[in-house]
């Protein structure tokens, strides 16, 4: 294909999520954990797309104003295993295994966990690699950059 625009436009949405939804009051730019659970690789022929891998050099912390309806709004669109899995690789503590609705509604501790790792953890600098390849997405300044090559089309 004709890549004279600086890469193929490829999806960065796994199917039937609402790109954006609530995301509008993230003003930075950083690869926070709640985008990293929406995205998924999109190689050409590859079948085990998600979650990708998470290689950070640089991790920061950002405050976010706590929202605890955000949070159960965001809940059932997150893939959890990932998001823990994630989590974990990035050495931050404090997900449980699974999530009731007693959590979401009323457990404050659980809550303000949550929001710390989904909203307030920055991927700066690194890498997402794709679970399938291996191939490596660099991540600068908090973006990650998905543009594929030609062949991977």
């Amino acid at each position: 294909g004709d890549n004279s625009k600086g890469g193929c436009s490829c999806r960065t949405t796994r199917p039937g999520d609402e790109v954006g939804v609530g995301l509008n009051h993230l003003h930075d730019c950083a690869m926070k954990l709640l985008t990293h659970n929406l995205l998924e690789c999109h190689i050409k022929g590859v079948t085990n797309k998600y979650p990708f891998l998470v290689e950070a050099q640089q991790v920061e912390q950002t405050e976010v104003d706590f929202n605890p309806d955000f949070l159960r709004r965001m809940y059932p669109k997150l893939d959890w295993k990932a998001f823990k899995d994630t989590a974990e690789g990035l050495k931050l503590e404090g997900l449980p295994d699974s999530v009731t609705e007693e959590m979401l509604k009323s457990d404050e501790a659980f809550l303000r966990a949550f929001h710390h790792i989904l909203l307030e953890v920055d991927v700066e600098e690194g890498a997402l690699i794709c679970p399938e390849t291996g191939r490596r997405f660099p991540i600068v300044k908090g973006i990650p950059n998905l543009l594929l090559n030609e062949d991977e089309c």
